[in-house]
């Protein structure tokens, strides 16, 4: 898969099956519209490309950092790669594109640029200057210059609209169970170990610390059953979210506690997949009654994790 991080660096002139949308979490409802691209450019003997943004659209107009991201760009470059995709144009959404009107969108920017053949976006796609232009109008001036758009109706799981809003709700909210259901894969984290202050090693449950990504979607404070990955080996974890209360005032973090694992991992890369939530943050009277709950929160992992 060839990615392309801004519009210039696109020299391609074949025409091309694009999927369109921000992907932000890459859930079953933007799976449905990638996997359709991908088996229309295989019917059409094209080669298939997702046009997305590296930012979100919504933190540039509101001049804020506003909506988190759900995974990091290379697990979404991972997952669309797995997909099928040929091409990835990830684009930064800037004031030249924001202001666009929705048909130089259209005319310039998918069919003279990206030489887009037929689209694929969900029912609710929204581009150009102040988001006025929708599915009707992509439609519409498609088949004036020359391709066909599919819109791609939403995917209801329990009576819900999957979507990247519902997703972040979830995991802020800590129901991290539910992930796997909307996005077909747990919620989970990268990040490098860092030095933290020690004290889950005095106490017999040595941890690895991650440092909370602010552009990310977190999930709530409390305790959680988790899978770590370091070097391809995934071993069973159970890991804390928060600001560690009894001990002291902490920014926000992640610290794992990895069973049956003792090799030093400062400065490692780590992969903690959340698999549910068993508590909240609680602060006790000491670190010897914290102890003992860390006990109770190993002995629930192990028994989750027998079954």
């Amino acid at each position: 898969m060839k990615i392309y991080h801004s519009l210039e660096e696109i020299e391609s002139n074949q025409p091309m099956v694009i999927a369109l949308g921000n992907f932000d979490g890459i859930h079953l409802g933007h799976r449905e519209i990638i996997e359709r691209a991908v088996r229309k450019a295989s019917e059409l003997g094209l080669e298939s490309g997702i046009f997305t943004f590296a930012n979100h659209p919504r933190n540039v107009i509101m001049n804020e950092e506003f909506t988190k991201n759900i995974i990091y760009f290379e697990e979404k470059a991972s997952i669309l790669r797995q997909l099928g995709v040929d091409h990835l144009f990830n684009i930064t959404f800037d004031e030249t594109i924001m202001e666009m009107t929705p048909e130089t969108f259209v005319r310039e920017l998918l069919w003279k640029r990206l030489h887009m053949k037929y689209g694929f976006c969900g029912f609710n796609y929204r581009f150009g200057s102040k988001a006025l232009g929708d599915t009707e109008v992509l439609q519409r001036v498609g088949a004036e210059v020359g391709f066909e758009i599919e819109v791609v109706p939403p995917v209801m799981i329990d009576g819900q609209v999957v979507s990247s809003t519902l997703i972040r709700n979830v995991i802020s909210e800590g129901q991290v169970d539910q992930c796997l259901k909307y996005m077909g894969r747990p919620y989970s984290i990268n990040g490098e170990v860092v030095v933290g202050n020690k004290i889950g090693q005095t106490i017999g449950f040595p941890t690895s610390n991650l440092i909370i990504d602010e552009t990310m979607v977190s999930p709530a404070n409390g305790v959680y059953i988790t899978l770590c990955t370091y070097h391809g080996v995934t071993y069973p974890s159970i890991t804390n979210v928060g600001n560690k209360p009894t001990i002291g005032k902490y920014e926000k973090n992640v610290e794992t506690h990895i069973f049956g694992f003792d090799k030093e991992l400062y400065g490692k890369s780590i992969h903690v997949e959340f698999l549910v939530k068993t508590r909240d943050e609680i602060k006790f009277d000491s670190v010897e009654a914290l102890a003992d709950q860390i006990k109770r929160d190993c002995l629930a992992a192990k028994a989750y994790f027998s079954k």
